[in-house]
C-alpha cells in the first residue's frame, strides 16, 4: 500500500465505537481513497480478470445520465456521471504484460484512463474507436450485454447498433458478451478494499447498536417507523447514504407470524414497540463506493427481566447454526445452487427449518456473482444460481430459521444477515456477526 493510503486507513479507524461519534472521512479524503483503490484495481486486478476470462479488449460505452452500471464504478471520484458519450477501451497484451486504459473521449477520465481521441484529426468518435481496434487487432472483444445479470447488461441498444454498424466485418465475429469479465470486475475485492470494508461494516454494526438502545427506543412510545427514520437521519448526519430504506419489524406473543413477503413490503407501519417484543432490522450503508447489508435482532426487556427468555436465546442460536451450515459449504468452484441445496439439506437433517437467500455484496448491494437462493426460490435459482464461487468475494450471508415457540404458541423467524468474505484462507465474517440478542435496555 502507498503511504497516503496507509495514513487514510489509520484515520479511518480512529473513531469511538458505540459512543455515537463516528470518524467518517471528509469528502476530499474520500476522493483520494476512491481514486487510489481504482488505480490499484486497474493496474493489478483488471489484467488478471481479463486473462482469466479470455478477453484482450473490453469496450464500455455510455452516455451522460444513462451510465452502464459497470462503467459507473470506473469513474474517478470527482466525476458524478459520464460526460457526453464516454467510451472506455481496455486492451490487454498478455505477452508483453501490459494493459492500456483508453478513453475515446475529449479528455482523460481522471488519472487512470487516458484520452485517445483527437477530434481535430478524426471528428467522428465512432471512427476513432474503430482506429483503436484496428491498431491493436484484438482476438476477443467484450461488450456489456447479458440476458440474466443486470449489472453486466449496461450497453443500450442504440449504442450497440451504432458500434456494430461502423465495426469492420472482420472484427464482428470477435465481439461477444463480456458477462463473465463484468461480473468478475464487480464481485472481486482487493486487499485495499477489504481494509475499508472492515470499517464500513463496523460503522453499520455501531449504528444498529445505537438504534437498538434505550437512547432511541422508549417502550410504549417509540414506533417501528421512528426507528427506521432514526437510521435514515443518522446516516444523513454522518454524510453517508443508504442503498435501500431500512426496515424494522416486531414479533411478539399473541400475533401470527407474517408471511415472507411482509418482511419485504406491506409491513404494518407506526407499530408501537412494547416490552417483551423481539424486534428486527434490515439496514445497510454506502460509503467509499462499497455497500453493507445487515439484519440483527434485539429484545425489549420486561420490568422483571435482566436477560431475554431462555427460549428466545435458544431460538436465536438456531439462526447462527444455519449460518454455520451455509458458510461451511462454501468452496471455490461450487455454484450458488450447489451451496444452497447442500446447506438446506443439512439444516433440515439437523431439525432446523431454514430459508437461505444469500447474495453477492460489494460495489452494489444486490451485486453480481453467484446467487445462493432467493426467499421465493428455495429449490435453486436458474442461471444466476449456477454461477460459481470465486475467491476474494463478499456476500450478504442472508437467511432465516423458523422456530416454534410453545411459550408464545406460535412460530417466529430468526432473520440474520452479515457481510462475509470468501478468500484463499476460507470464509470469515468481515466484522464478526451477532451471536446473542441485543437487549433494551442494555444489561452490561
Amino acid at each position: 500500500m502507498n503511504t497516503i493510503f496507509k495514513l487514510l486507513i489509520v484515520s479511518l479507524f480512529c473513531f469511538q465505537s458505540l459512543s455515537a461519534q463516528y470518524d467518517i472521512l471528509p469528502i476530499r479524503q474520500r476522493a483520494v481513497v476512491i481514486d487510489s483503490v481504482l488505480n490499484n484495481r486497474f493496474t493489478n486486478l483488471l489484467p488478471k480478470l481479463m486473462d482469466r476470462t479470455g478477453f484482450d479488449m473490453w469496450i464500455l460505452i455510455s452516455r451522460e445520465y444513462n451510465e452502464d452500471p459497470i462503467l459507473r464504478t470506473m469513474l474517478p471520484a470527482n466525476w458524478i456521471n459520464a460526460r457526453r458519450r464516454t467510451i472506455l477501451v481496455f486492451y490487454r497484451n498478455k505477452e508483453e504484460n501490459t494493459i492500456e486504459r483508453l478513453a475515446v473521449a475529449r479528455y482523460n477520465v481522471g488519472k487512470n484512463i487516458t484520452s485517445a481521441w483527437d477530434k481535430e484529426k478524426q471528428p467522428d468518435q465512432w471512427k476513432a474507436l474503430v482506429d483503436i481496434i484496428k491498431e491493436r487487432n484484438p482476438n476477443k472483444i467484450g461488450l456489456n450485454y447479458s440476458l440474466n445479470f443486470g449489472i453486466a447488461d449496461g450497453m443500450v441498444k442504440t449504442d450497440y447498433e451504432a458500434f456494430m454498424e461502423v465495426l469492420p466485418e472482420a472484427y464482428k465475429p470477435k465481439v461477444t458478451s463480456a458477462e463473465k469479465l463484468g461480473i468478475a470486475w464487480i464481485e472481486t475485492r482487493t486487499e485495499q478494499e477489504m481494509e475499508l470494508y472492515k470499517n464500513l461494516v463496523k460503522i453499520t454494526h455501531d449504528i444498529i447498536a445505537e438504534a437498538f438502545s434505550n437512547k432511541v427506543i422508549k417502550p410504549g412510545i417509540t414506533t417501528s417507523d421512528d426507528v427506521e427514520w432514526f437510521f435514515m437521519q443518522k446516516v444523513s448526519d454522518l454524510g453517508l447514504k443508504t442503498w435501500f430504506h431500512p426496515t424494522v419489524d416486531i414479533q411478539r406473543a399473541g400475533e401470527e407470524l407474517e408471511s415472507h413477503i411482509v418482511s419485504f413490503s406491506n409491513r404494518p407501519d407506526k407499530k408501537i414497540i412494547q416490552k417483551g417484543d423481539l424486534i428486527h432490522c434490515d439496514f445497510g450503508i454506502t460509503y467509499l463506493r462499497l455497500n453493507t447489508d445487515c439484519q440483527q435482532h434485539a429484545y425489549i426487556l420486561k420490568d422483571n427481566e435482566s436477560a431475554p427468555p431462555v427460549f428466545l436465546q435458544e431460538a436465536f442460536k438456531s439462526g447462527n447454526k444455519v449460518q454455520d451450515i451455509l458458510t461451511a459449504n462454501f468452496k471455490t468452484g461450487k455454484t450458488g445452487n450447489q451451496i444452497l441445496l447442500a446447506s438446506l439439506a443439512e439444516g433440515k437433517a439437523a431439525g432446523l427449518q431454514p430459508s437461505i437467500y444469500t447474495h453477492p455484496l460489494g460495489l452494489y448491494g444486490h451485486s453480481s456473482g453467484p446467487t445462493i437462493g432467493m426467499w421465493d426460490a428455495q429449490g435453486g435459482v436458474p442461471v444466476n444460481g449456477d454461477y460459481p464461487l470465486f475467491e476474494n468475494t463478499v456476500y450478504a450471508i442472508e437467511l432465516n430459521n423458523t422456530v416454534n415457540l410453545a411459550e408464545w404458541n406460535k412460530n417466529i423467524r430468526i432473520m440474520l444477515e452479515e457481510a462475509g468474505f470468501w478468500g484463499a484462507d476460507g470464509f470469515s465474517y468481515v466484522d464478526g456477526r451477532q451471536t446473542s440478542l441485543l437487549t433494551i435496555p442494555r444489561t452490561n
